[in-house]
């Protein structure tokens, strides 16, 4: 029996104005697994994120956090319930130390709760460790974005997404933060949802896989049911110019 998801989003539509962007789209993130949503560009993903997030509000559908309902809420009410976020960019305080950068992250919590997480995070990142009083502009690609990360598990997130992690980093670089740090938060019981273009780095991290296109959802499926697709293309770019090309493993996933 799998474990009940922490974060559910069911029929989500969300956009700018009165023009949705994203129409009843779904998505699931586990305790102990990789949720991967891809998509061509302007598929939508970032409206879903916004959406999660609580940026922007929904048109209709919902979005719960460990079974509450939180689609009413704001940004900062939901990640005080455990929605944690790593944007894509502006993602650290560039003039503010590793450490300093890191008790930003506690910033709700009492000082030695949070003195106790930063001695827990240096202990899971020793890397970190060594660079703790170096200013995070000073820092590598690499190890900026795994202090970004570090930073939102400082508040411990029951739920933790991720926005193109490895934008801007070398392709080795990648490959450790997604095989290494995004694939090491979900075995150790971390409910992980990733937004990434690197879909073959990312695929060897996620469990499920979800594909947006033309901001309605095109493919719901394990990792494994993706990969044996006979032409992972077709999900993305319509064969025929027929834009409801059928999938055949595109239906809900429910819990059992």
């Amino acid at each position: 029996m799998r474990p009940e998801a922490m974060l559910s989003a069911r029929d989500v539509t969300a956009g700018y104005g009165a023009v949705p962007v994203i129409r009843d789209v779904s998505v699931d993130a586990l305790p102990g697994e990789v949720a991967l949503v891809i998509g061509p560009n302007g598929a939508g993903k970032s409206t879903l994120i916004k959406a999660l997030i609580g940026e922007l509000g929904l048109m209709s559908g919902s979005v719960l956090l460990n079974g509450e309902d939180i689609s009413r809420l704001s940004e900062d009410q939901r990640a005080v319930r455990g929605l944690g976020y790593v944007p894509q960019s502006r993602d650290v305080f560039k003039t503010l130390t590793v450490t300093e950068n890191l008790q930003m992250g506690g910033y709700r919590l009492p000082r030695d709760v949070t003195a106790e997480r930063l001695s827990e995070i240096f202990d899971r990142f020793p890397t970190l460790g060594k660079l703790r009083k170096r200013l995070a502009q000073t820092l590598s690609g690499g190890e900026r974005k795994l202090l970004a990360i570090a930073r939102a598990l400082v508040a411990q997130p029951t739920v933790l997404m991720l926005d193109e992690p490895t934008a801007n980093l070398a392709p080795a670089i990648a490959g450790r933060v997604l095989g290494e740090v995004v694939a090491g938060l979900a075995g150790s019981g971390a409910a992980v949802l990733l937004v990434e273009q690197r879909i073959a780095l990312a695929l060897d991290a996620a469990s499920h896989v979800y594909v947006l296109v033309d901001g309605a959802p095109r493919f719901t499926g394990t990792a494994a049911e993706f990969r044996a697709l006979p032409d992972m293309g077709a999900v993305f770019f319509a064969r025929g110019g027929d834009p409801t090309l059928p999938i055949t493993a595109a239906r809900p996933r429910r819990n059992t």
